[in-house]
């Protein structure tokens, strides 16, 4: 059986042509009665203008195929057998083998009734179950309802005060609502994210999240955030997550820390911008402050979850050691809202008194003819970086705000009315903007691209206020206070491409892919083109 293999492109015209420069190798072919296996092999950088960099970023992988082999006429059109799929290939899960015995416990929504609106987040208290002594959990499960794939965003899970009762355990409530329990306010502190697209998440070896002692959760609040942009009613819920979890303990507890931008209206994004750069800070003087009493050794970051919505285009965590700029921390620069997971790092990284964390997001907002602002629905934006990290510390949050006052003298804004007794708050003067919310004003301002770029550049240089969190609501003494962002150099300057040997991780020269095609019987035979 002979199977034939190119290397092929599409122009933007989406014409499909043999590319002349041959950079995928089949490494191995099978076929039986049900399926064609082709296995193959690239360079991780051609520097082949018709193919694009395998780097750790998102890869979003097209498939095509037809029943019948391609004749003399070309290729068959694929008609609706193709489809996509995002991935990070540099990325694996990290699979460790598991013991189908070992206990695990589900955290699940019951039948929660879907609003038919745009965005709702649901809030539901659960009590860890009992154990008499301390566990480590060591892998994490999404449960998503089939069918509701595309409508569960994104799941936290909070620790919540361990002076609750069963009580809080009745029932559900919409989160950031009014009427909320008081007891969901206590829970503040991040112990795992899951984002749309995402797998399982397993930990290392030598550490685990600790569960059974009085310092562990026993009360968590779990956060969906479900995503109907149609509006569709009658959807009922019962998404959730799966922990498994060993007696035999690891050496480390794992804590979260969120870092990046507070979410709020602060954080603001202009219409008609190819291009705009938000950055959150977690200052060096959090992090002096929590690491100086908790652990001035360091901790140990060893993935990072890169946290943004539909305006999102690249996220990278910048890292810095007294002043002088680390390697990226965690990056993706192809950033696709439906696939956000935890990046393992392919080397644990130390955090050390007097670092500093930047979270960097770009945004594209061509689209729209209003301000994107910070916020919960996925219209609005965000941009967090979660750390999974050891020893656990008391540091939860380490993120800033950027001061509004200086952005709105950006677009002539002079007074607002005070004491603020409304929110968004109301402009004073000058004329133009009186009785406005600095929203509406914000709005008004008649945006270019090149007072974008002026914006972005004064806002990427305004003092931030800091966020600096603990425990049950805790603070350290930082909180609250003003910081300069460092002087770091912008753009940030990518390490170059080098089109050789040299090009690949670990000293191996090919990334290996395995495509897997279902075919019928009849089409045993020649194979090809494969792009």
């Amino acid at each position: 059986m002979t199977f034939l293999f190119w290397d092929y492109f599409t122009d933007e015209n989406r014409v499909l042509k043999k590319d002349p420069q041959q950079d995928y190798h089949l490494e191995y072919a099978m076929e039986n009665s049900t399926h064609t296996i082709l296995a193959f092999s690239r360079e991780l950088h051609t520097c082949d203008a018709n193919d694009k960099s395998i780097t750790e970023s998102t890869v979003r992988v097209i498939w095509a195929y037809h029943h019948k082999d391609m004749g003399e006429a070309g290729q068959n059109y694929h008609g609706s057998n193709r489809g996509t799929k995002s991935l990070r290939l540099l990325n694996p899960e990290k699979e460790e083998v598991l013991s189908a015995s070992l206990p695990y416990f589900d955290l699940t929504n019951k039948d929660v009734p879907v609003p038919d609106k745009d965005t709702t987040y649901w809030c539901q208290m659960f009590k860890i179950p009992v154990q008499h002594e301390k566990h480590h959990v060591t892998k994490v499960e999404p449960l998503i309802q089939k069918g509701h794939e595309n409508l569960v965003h994104h799941i936290l899970l909070y620790q919540c005060s361990s002076n609750l009762n069963d009580s809080v355990l009745d029932y559900g409530h919409e989160c950031y609502h009014p009427n909320m329990p008081d007891s969901f306010l206590t829970c503040e502190t991040v112990i795992f994210a899951w984002a749309i697209g995402g797998e399982g998440f397993t930990y290392p070896p030598h550490v685990g999240l600790s569960i059974g002692t009085a310092a562990d959760p026993q009360f968590v609040l779990m956060e969906v955030h479900y995503d109907n942009p149609s509006y569709t009613e009658g959807l009922i819920d019962n998404s959730g997550l799966r922990l498994i979890y060993t007696p035999v303990l690891r050496k480390y507890d794992a804590g979260v820390i969120e870092a990046g931008l507070w979410v709020s209206l602060f954080h603001n994004i202009p219409p008609g911008m190819p291009e705009f750069v938000s950055e959150g800070h977690c200052t060096l003087e959090c992090l002096e402050e929590a690491l100086g009493a908790e652990r001035p050794a360091g901790i140990h970051v060893f993935a990072v979850l890169l946290h943004a919505h539909l305006a999102g285009r690249a996220i990278r965590m910048r890292h810095f050691h007294n002043g002088e700029e680390q390697k990226l921390l965690a990056y993706d620069d192809e950033f696709d809202f439906n696939f956000q997971e935890f990046q393992y790092l392919k080397e644990e990284r130390t955090i050390l008194p007097g670092d500093n964390l930047i979270t960097e997001c770009h945004y594209s907002t061509v689209d729209r003819i209003r301000m994107t602002w910070g916020g919960l629905s996925t219209r609005n934006e965000m941009c967090l970086s979660y750390l999974l990290y050891y020893p656990r510390i008391n540091l939860t949050r380490c993120a800033s705000i950027p001061d509004i006052m200086e952005q709105l003298q950006f677009i002539g804004v002079k007074e607002i009315y005070r004491p603020v007794r409304t929110w968004p708050f109301i402009i004073k003067s000058p004329k133009q903007y009186k009785n406005l919310s600095f929203m509406d004003a914000m709005n008004k301002f008649k945006w270019s691209r090149s007072e974008g770029l002026s914006y972005n550049e004064l806002v990427l240089k305004l003092p931030v206020n800091v966020r600096c969190s603990k425990t049950d609501n805790a603070e350290w003494s930082i909180q609250g206070m003003t910081a300069l962002p460092p002087e770091i150099e912008r753009p940030y300057k990518t390490e170059p491409v080098i089109c050789s040997s040299s090009s690949c991780l670990h000293c191996s020269l090919f990334l290996t892919l395995l495509f897997v095609v279902c075919v019928t019987a009849s089409t045993i035979g020649n194979i090809g083109p494969f792009v």
